[in-house]
């Protein structure tokens, strides 16, 4: 069952029947918004290139990223899926993704980051149905989403975090709009979500 998670709200990464997930899929998924108006039928769709990171800190300093040009981390642990230029039909398929194995991320990192950017450059006010959403690998069961909603005028989203806890891992979704095309240009921002 999955969970549908509101900015800021917390999620224990634990099996439904006791003990912790060991790879989980986090997927990104939108479009290009309609074109409106008159002009709308002359006017194609605009294509739009999004882009899914992730970044690995260990005690608040950055030690890795996996992003369309470094498509696994240092140690194996994370894999990004491939860069996708345009999006896809708008459905709840993944246009691109990034795994994590738990169980191989190395003891220091205690957070991955996921962030989204419009690398192209147009704003969320231009995407429709875009989504992120938690997958438990092994089940293929989704567990929670996170939809972008209310698109405004920004290029970029920190989208949630997955952090070691006492007893395991745990997401929290952020949703925090931002201003950047990619990764690096948001490093100020994600710090304060530490």
């Amino acid at each position: 069952m999955s969970v549908s998670l509101a900015k800021g709200q917390k999620l224990s990464l634990e099996k439904p029947g006791g003990g912790q997930l060991g790879v989980v899929r986090m997927g990104l998924g939108w479009r290009a918004a309609q074109r409106k108006g008159f002009f709308a039928k002359l006017l194609a769709s605009q294509e739009i290139d999004l882009d899914a990171s992730a970044v690995l800190f260990a005690a608040g300093k950055p030690v890795d990223v996996v992003f369309f040009q470094h498509l696994t981390s240092n140690d194996g642990s994370v894999r990004h899926s491939g860069d996708n230029l345009t999006g896809g039909a708008g459905d709840a398929t993944d246009d691109e993704s990034i795994t994590v194995d738990l169980t191989r991320v190395p003891a220091e990192v205690d957070q991955i980051l996921f962030t989204v950017n419009s690398f192209t450059g147009q704003t969320f006010q231009e995407v429709e149905n875009a989504f992120c959403r938690l997958v438990d690998e092994q089940t293929g069961a989704e567990l929670a989403r996170y939809t972008l909603t209310g698109g405004g005028p920004y290029t970029a989203q920190i989208m949630a975090k997955v952090q070691r806890t006492g007893g395991g891992w745990q997401m929290a979704a952020i949703g925090q709009p931002a201003s950047g095309r990619t990764f690096q240009d948001l490093m100020p921002e994600l710090a304060k979500h530490l």
